[in-house]
């Protein structure tokens, strides 16, 4: 049996306690995995300073070459992982056969992060803004204009709570180990096989164990990690991210409601953008911060929101081994039951202001019960106005409103906004979206939600978060 230990800064730590990682659809134990608790943490955290101390023995050049080895070790690589080994077919299937997500998608996934990990210098050298790399290291320097610049470390180390849900987010703790701060990973209960085989990967191209910190368990442990780490990162709902806004040390990251908008200038093309709002929509199963939850219009809901409907409706349940897979179960008990339910609810409460426009389309009901996990069809509502609760909603499956609202309103009613692609060509509409504070990642034109450019912060700038820009002045030596 495949046992995963605990790792305290870089020491593998067998526990007492193992909490079994399931196959969604067999019920099989595919591994064990040992489990940390707040108190562990909590004592090993006073070593913290050692892992910032011993990655600064590395400048962060030499990090950048590691990063580039350890992205091809985790991508071809079979790698050791707990008492076994792993190789790269090995962990899509694990991945897969845990989280529901279809293999190809888990692959498809792999090459995501391998691109950021092979790119890490373009993608540091845009976070910083053309920062000398070198000043992160000894605190001060000299930019090209000759002013003197000092940034502190926040924190030795960065803490990361995350999710079992959608691998891409592993992205936005990459950076963190050529910037010199170790890392303490929570992983997600469905989801440790990425952040163990990044690990790997970077220790096996020369970045020291001791940099590493890695305390499956409950929520103890993830509690034990927003206290005890001065920065962490972590992924949740709503309720989350209202519970830590404003909080310096933690950044939040929750649901997207990531959004389309259609200008006044442009509706009357809508057909021609039913591609991007469908992939926007449905593509790596509609499971992420960044696919579209919303699509608003001034004119023609009825009708985009059918051709979508269309598009995407008939797309079907299969096997996550399924090459053709397109959309993944929900493998928690009763989330497809609850999500399936606050959906009709919400159409049935608007009265008559939303309807659902992929049921004509789909074979069967939206939700597909099956003997250890459940399915939703992809579904697409149509509201004629923006007040239903309903027409502000996300899941985590392809699902998406389209809301009739004239442009002059739509800024006013959106709400806070992941990404953001208008599609527009008129300068003042686009100046007032460029002003938009509610928006973070905002597109111009034809650009999918979907459609990252991996060297712009995804939320919030990791340099910003991890860094703190102070004055800093040094005396001249004394003449001879």
């Amino acid at each position: 049996m495949l046992e995963l230990p605990v790792l305290r800064w870089g020491k593998p730590y067998e526990s007492l306690e193992k909490a079994d990682v399931i196959h969604f659809e067999t019920g099989e134990v595919l591994a064990k995995v040992h489990q940390a608790n707040g108190g562990m943490l909590k004592m090993d955290m006073r070593h913290a300073q050692r892992a910032r101390n011993i990655l600064r023995d590395f400048s962060i050049d030499q990090l950048i070459e590691m990063t580039k080895k350890a992205a091809d070790l985790y991508l071809t690589g079979t790698l050791p992982l707990g008492n076994g080994t792993q190789s790269p077919a090995d962990f899509c299937k694990m991945q897969s056969a845990t989280t529901g997500l279809p293999e190809h998608m888990c692959a498809a996934n792999m090459k995501k992060n391998h691109f950021v990990l092979t790119h890490m210098r373009e993608v540091l050298e845009a976070l910083t803004r053309g920062l000398p790399l070198e000043i992160l290291t000894k605190g001060y320097g000299m930019e090209s204009r000759g002013v003197m610049l000092s940034y502190q470390a926040n924190s030795p180390v960065l803490g990361m709570v995350l999710p079992s849900n959608s691998p891409g987010v592993h992205t936005l703790w990459m950076p963190v180990i050529p910037l010199q701060i170790g890392l303490v990973l929570k992983p997600g209960p469905q989801e440790p096989w990425t952040p163990y085989r990044m690990v790997e990967a970077f220790t096996q191209a020369g970045v020291p164990r001791e940099a590493f910190c890695m305390y499956p368990g409950g929520p103890d442990v993830g509690a034990a990690v927003i206290e005890n780490c001065p920065r962490t990162m972590i992924f949740g709902g709503t309720a989350t991210v209202e519970r830590y806004h404003g909080n310096p040390r933690v950044q939040a990251h929750g649901p997207g409601f990531s959004k389309i908008l259609l200008g006044d200038d442009e509706v009357e093309n809508w057909e021609k953008y039913v591609d991007l709002m469908a992939d926007s929509i449905a593509l790596n199963s509609g499971r992420g911060c960044i696919n579209c939850s919303a699509i608003w219009t001034p004119k023609y809901g009825r009708e985009i929101a059918d051709a979508i409907a269309k598009k995407i409706g008939p797309i079907e349940p299969k096997s996550a081994t399924d090459p053709e897979a397109k959309i993944a179960p929900f493998t928690v008990p009763g989330v497809a039951d609850a999500i399936n339910a606050q959906i009709d609810d919400g159409i049935k409460s608007s009265g008559g202001v939303v309807t659902e426009a992929t049921e004509k389309y789909r074979n069967g009901p939206r939700l597909v019960k099956k003997e250890r996990c459940d399915f939703m069809r992809p579904t697409v509502l149509h509201s004629t106005s923006y007040e239903p609760a309903i027409a502000k909603a996300e899941y985590m499956f392809p699902f998406a409103v389209v809301v009739d609202c004239p442009q002059d309103e739509m800024l006013k009613n959106i709400g806070q906004t992941l990404v953001c692609s208008a599609i527009t060509k008129n300068p003042k509409w686009s100046q007032e979206l460029l002003d938009a504070t509610h928006i973070d990642r905002l597109n111009i034109g034809e650009v999918k939600t979907i459609q990252l450019n991996w060297l712009q912060p995804h939320e919030g700038n990791i340099i910003d978060f991890l860094y703190r820009n102070r004055a800093f002045q040094n005396s001249p030596p004394p003449p001879h």
